[in-house]
């Protein structure tokens, strides 16, 4: 049976093509005609023709198998597929807005906007590895910015579904993937590790904020293999406005052992979103590549210098945050709050703790920035956090403190959990009291309302 011809005005499977809107090296979009209070919609349909890379046919299966499992606002929604006996298609929504790709004239970006945009990819990779999916490349024409500001990923053809057979590393040797953002583990023909994508990330911060990309394009195989003990120049050198710690995560996420990368994308959206409380290291500093020694030295040990382990799940490697209320917890709960993130901590080194004050806004009249003694509300609870973890001993980089200012403190905590992918949230449980029992707690709304799980610790002295 021939094949059905796709073009302007033919209806495939009762979808009518309106028109073309892209052809690129594997795969054509076309247009579906909807109706006005309709989702628009695309059907991408494979090359198929005489000389074609073979590798397009495999990655629009992989495609095929990877986008009905995924949800959310960071991919683009499923509608349906042909079958590859008649005509294979994907028919998805048609997400209305531009790629970072439309922002390459405008390079080299603002650092705060290139941070802004890498904890806005950040978050998507976060959502995409916690569904079991690595993108395996990230780059700017594969990333929508939706019209809500959401940064929504694209294109799964080279993707690896971890529960799922890999059938372009089970029928192909070389590595697939976007030359510039390339991992060095991937260059390698690893394909499992989700961190992968963050190095793909530092690569496009990098570039955004430079104007350069760190590696070139190099399209040969010992040129991609380069980056396994090349360093990079660093960004501070071509782009001075770079502030230092910037520079320490663009290169922490270009390091080429994995292990030595941000070990989950949320923990890499937060440090990016709080810049003041990264803690810096020799990156943030360094000028120059490295001399030719070094990279000689390096280029000689590079089967010890890239241990490629299975990255850490996110359940591995969670944010935790402690919400601390100064005025309703005393130190019985918080000692007893203290020992709960011990004990959660101790179980995942990798987590991070985000320690979470809410400054109480009053809903009817103007609140002042300072208290009844002349201090700065907001440093002095900041100053009050760091006190209150002090007792944890956790090392630098493994805790952050925030306060929040809102009229509802419960709604303030919740918004912080959902926009950070908070993965376990405890908070101190209110003494009863007449208000609580009239009006509910603080604890009680966020436990009904939690993304994730939530522990309100009580201390043992206190009754149920």
């Amino acid at each position: 049976m021939a094949a059905p011809r796709v073009g302007p005005g033919s209806v495939i499977d009762g979808y009518q093509i309106d028109s073309q809107i892209h052809k690129g090296g594997m795969a054509t979009i076309w247009a579906i005609k909807t109706g006005p209070d309709e989702t628009p919609l695309i059907m991408k349909v494979p090359r198929l023709a005489e000389g074609e890379d073979p590798a397009a046919i495999v990655g629009f299966e992989m495609e095929q198998m990877i986008l009905p499992r995924l949800t959310g606002p960071h991919v683009p929604r499923f509608v349906a597929s042909g079958d590859f006996r008649t005509l294979p298609y994907i028919v998805m929504e048609w997400i209305q807005g531009k790629s970072l790709h439309t922002r390459l004239p405008d390079l080299p970006l603002p650092p705060e906007e290139v941070a802004d945009i890498g904890a806005r990819v950040a978050v998507a990779l976060d959502a995409l590895h916690r569904q079991q999916v690595v993108h395996l490349d990230v780059k700017p024409s594969n990333v929508m910015v939706r019209p809500t500001g959401e940064m929504a990923l694209i294109d799964f053809g080279l993707s690896h579904h971890l529960q799922l057979p890999d059938l372009l590393d089970e029928e192909f040797r070389l590595p697939y993937g976007t030359a510039p953002y390339m991992a060095p583990e991937q260059v390698l023909g690893e394909r499992s590790e989700p961190r992968s994508d963050l190095f793909a990330l530092g690569s496009l911060m990098y570039f955004f904020v430079t104007g350069t990309r760190p590696f070139g394009d190099p399209q040969s195989l010992k040129g991609l293999k380069k980056r396994l003990w090349r360093d990079p120049e660093p960004p501070r050198d071509l782009r001075p406005e770079c502030p230092p710690w910037l520079q320490e995560i663009i290169l922490r996420c270009l390091e080429v052992n994995p292990e030595n990368r941000h070990p989950t994308a949320a923990q890499l959206a937060l440090d990016l979103r709080t810049p003041a409380q990264v803690p810096l290291t020799a990156r943030a500093e360094r000028k120059g590549q490295d001399g030719f020694i070094t990279a000689f030295k390096r280029r000689m040990e590079v089967d010890s210098i890239l241990t490629v382990k299975k990255g850490p799940a996110a359940g591995d490697a969670p944010i935790i945050m402690v919400a601390v209320d100064f005025t309703t917890t005393g130190e019985p709960a918080a000692n007893a709050m203290r020992a709960m993130i011990r004990q959660l901590m101790g179980a995942m080194p990798r987590a991070r703790l985000a320690c979470v004050n809410v400054l109480k806004l009053r809903r009817i009249g103007l609140d002042t920035t300072l208290d009844d003694e002349g201090e700065h509300k907001h440093l002095q609870r900041l100053i009050e956090l760091r006190h209150w973890a002090r007792p944890l001993e956790l090392p630098e980089g493994a805790v952050t403190f925030h306060v929040l200012e809102a009229t509802s403190p419960a709604d303030a905590i919740l918004d912080y959990a959902r926009s950070n992918h908070i993965d376990h949230i405890v908070m101190g449980a209110r003494e009863r009291s007449t208000m609580r029992s009239l009006l509910g707690s603080v604890s009680g709304e966020v436990a009904a309302e939690a993304p994730c799980t939530v522990s309100v610790v009580r201390a043992r002295a206190e009754e149920d």
